[in-house]
């Protein structure tokens, strides 16, 4: 039975890549309008839990339910249009088109026109591309980017790319959104406009937020709870007070007593 409060729950899942387990009996829980950190060393596998979550991998065993529904064996697609949204380590905008252009491709999970109605240009489509238009106008202007609407992704310096594809992600109209490390590349000044951000989006969006960081200062900032990966396994979770003072998580980043 699942909890009316819980949106994600992660049992016993594993990832075996050739021999090799790259996750381990991983466990997680989410509840509704949560913020969450997962932290660990690099290769400890946070990106290969986010590929799970998300249908890029399917789990070798285990199970993973959001809203009480098992999501393993669904493609990535079909888990945006289930309510999950992402961005990823490395930037991945479409480039070549507008800024305005990314956003609008992301409202397309949901649009209700047929084929026939989008070919012909008739009935629906029309009111729904304009209404289109309007909401990714609107999240633009929340990611002060409503000024390079019409400028070639590519060529928006790195701190405005990172906030363009939370954006993006926000435009498949998430319930919960896997944030990995979007604060790569930023400077002091960005991290602290981001982690501000990020909190205002998850209140504003009524949104549950998963976040992969490096940056313990914004960990630590704005993460209720917090879950830590070594070797794939979970050796710690709880709030930020006690994980910085859990001996476990201070041996796996700091090396020795």
């Amino acid at each position: 039975m699942s909890d009316m409060n819980e949106i994600l729950l992660a049992e016993n899942v594993s990832e075996v890549f050739g021999g090799l387990k790259a996750v381990s009996d991983f466990n997680l829980r989410l509840n509704r309008g949560e913020l969450v950190g997962l932290i660990g060393p690099n290769g400890a596998g946070k990106t290969t839990v986010f590929n799970m979550l998300t249908g890029v991998y399917q789990p070798t065993s285990g199970n993973i339910s959001f809203e009480g529904r098992s999501i393993v064996g669904l493609k990535p697609y079909q888990v945006t249009q289930r309510g999950i949204a992402r961005t990823f380590q490395n930037i991945r905008l479409f480039s070549e088109l507008t800024v305005l252009e990314n956003v609008k491709i992301a409202f397309h999970y949901h649009v209700k026109y047929g084929l026939i109605e989008s070919v012909l240009r008739i009935g629906r489509y029309f009111r729904e591309e304009e209404a289109i238009e309007e909401e990714s106008f609107k999240l633009l202007k929340i990611f002060h980017l409503e000024d390079k609407a019409n400028e070639v992704a590519k060529n928006l310096p790195y701190g405005a790319q990172r906030r363009l594809e939370i954006a993006r992600a926000l435009a498949a109209k998430p319930k919960l959104l896997l944030l990995d490390e979007p604060a790569a590349g930023m400077n002091p000044q960005e991290t602290k406009e981001l982690m501000d951000m990020i909190r205002w989006i998850r209140h504003e969006f009524g949104l549950t937020i998963l976040l992969i960081e490096h940056d313990m200062s914004l960990v630590m900032g704005i993460c209720e709870r917090i879950y830590v990966l070594e070797y794939g396994e979970v050796i710690a979770q709880g709030t930020p007070d006690e994980i910085k003072q859990n001996p476990e998580v201070i041996r796996a980043y700091l090396g020795g007593e």
